[in-house]
């Protein structure tokens, strides 16, 4: 077809095959999205990440039904980071993504009504500081003991630190009340 020769018809015809084509796509796309549900063919709580981070005890956490609607409050995840590795701030932020995507996968299977007003609340994510490992496991302790989601990210050890160290916990999401009941006296990272 020359450009210079193109008539109106064949325009229209070309509009309207990409019109076609375009709506097409959009419906095809919109029908996978709206069948598409959570993979739960994986039953089991432990996290493996391509680094190979592990979560420290996968199932403590018995009872997560924690209902939204019962709190005023708004919903955030804290991120617990260790002081005392060392870690670069790209090393962090992995391990910061692993703890949230742990905490999100284990909630969106036991508590996806909560997860639900998280994500309508804008997940509010803040990491904070904690001295070493034995805070790290104090705290997780009191977590649970406030019905809150916990996991604690183990790294692989390929690059930073030693295989098996615990680098990140993830507490949340739940209410801002009762993470700061946990986590309140601690600085921001």
């Amino acid at each position: 077809m020359d450009p210079g020769n193109v008539s109106f018809h064949q325009l229209l015809v070309v509009v309207a095959i990409a019109a076609v084509s375009f709506f097409t796509g959009y419906a095809t796309g919109k029908q996978i999205t709206k069948n598409r549900k959570v993979d739960d063919s994986d039953d089991s709580d432990d996290y493996d990440s391509d680094d190979s981070e592990t979560i420290k005890n996968p199932s403590i956490f018995k009872n997560s039904q924690i209902n939204p609607d019962d709190y005023d409050d708004e919903l955030k995840l804290v991120l617990l980071v260790r002081n005392d590795l060392g870690m670069t701030k790209g090393k962090v932020a992995a391990q910061c993504s692993h703890a949230t995507l742990a905490c999100y996968k284990y909630l969106v299977k036991t508590n996806p009504k909560l997860i639900k007003a998280w994500e309508h609340s804008g997940q509010r994510k803040i990491a904070l500081k904690i001295k070493d490992e034995a805070e790290m496991l104090l705290l997780e302790e009191k977590a649970r003991n406030f019905n809150l989601c916990a996991r604690i990210i183990q790294d692989a050890g390929h690059t930073q630190v030693d295989p098996g160290s615990k680098t990140v916990m993830g507490i949340g999401p739940g209410p801002i009340k009762l993470i700061n009941e946990v986590t309140g006296h601690l600085k921001l990272y």
